[in-house]
């Protein structure tokens, strides 16, 4: 990838994306960032612009909003923006058993994270693939490779999202275009308070936005499919989960997503 290409970054206000974008800007990449705060936004412009000499354009947006990709496209293009890198990093999660859950939060948490991932793939590969020129980032989890008891909603996005980054890669590989699924265990951003995950055990151990970043974004860069940036995890991803009876993997998931669970 050429130093001065563009990436749009979604959820680039903080954790992962800004990480993200930090690292693009540091190898010279323009970047178009979107997030709900334009003031959070504006102040990260003008620190990598000042530090960096490249441009950014800032789209504040809601992606919960059922239009939003196409207003995030429109307005690319009549700014005269190709988009070389789009990573898909907006995305949030909730805790709680789903009969008690608010339905619109639930609502709302797909529509951030699958629907409007999946309206910014279609409307900008097509750019990608006549340019032949593009790379794809989507942030998952590794609990997409799991149901998920406590939070059933949020994995099963997560699913979607691993799957559906390796059926479009295999499809546009032809075109030299790259989709990578960026699968991390637990990162130490805002999503705990986000999410009311206060005292769920398996963010003890959480990873640092920043190391996850760097992890995501070389693997990107080397065209990887599914990028798991802890070998542990990708040991229990590949060769103890598939073989663990559905219901063990079941009450193990749950136990993970308690409350104040024993170390």
């Amino acid at each position: 990838m050429e130093h001065r290409d563009t990436a749009l970054i979604t959820g680039a206000s903080g954790g992962i994306g800004l990480e993200l974008a930090k690292i693009h800007a540091a190898g010279g990449g323009d970047l178009v960032l979107v997030a709900r705060s334009k003031d959070k936004l504006d102040r990260i412009k003008a620190r990598l612009e000042a530090d960096h000499r490249i441009t950014v354009t800032v789209l504040p947006c809601d992606l919960a909003h059922p239009d939003a990709a196409q207003r995030i496209f429109k307005q690319t293009q009549q700014l005269g923006i190709h988009i070389d890198v789009l990573i898909n990093n907006a995305g949030f999660g909730g805790h709680g058993r789903f009969h008690q859950r608010d339905l619109a939060d639930e609502q709302a948490m797909m529509q951030v994270n699958m629907v409007s991932l999946t309206n910014l793939t279609h409307l900008y590969l097509p750019d990608m693939i006549a340019r032949r020129h593009g790379r794809i980032l989507n942030v998952s989890s590794v609990v997409s490779f799991m149901p998920g008891p406590l939070q059933a909603v949020y994995y099963a996005t997560k699913a979607f999202v691993t799957s559906f980054s390796q059926a479009v890669a295999q499809e546009v590989a032809e075109h030299r275009i790259t989709v990578t699924a960026l699968c991390p265990g637990p990162v130490d951003t805002g999503f705990v308070e986000a999410g009311n995950l206060e005292g769920v055990g398996a963010w003890k151990n959480a990873k640092s936005a920043q190391s996850v970043a760097r992890f995501g974004y070389r693997a990107m860069q080397r065209g990887e499919l599914i990028a798991i940036n802890e070998p542990r995890l990708r040991l229990m991803v590949n060769w103890i989960m598939p073989f663990l009876p559905r219901k063990t993997l079941l009450n193990f998931s749950q136990r993970l997503m308690e409350k104040n669970s024993p170390s």
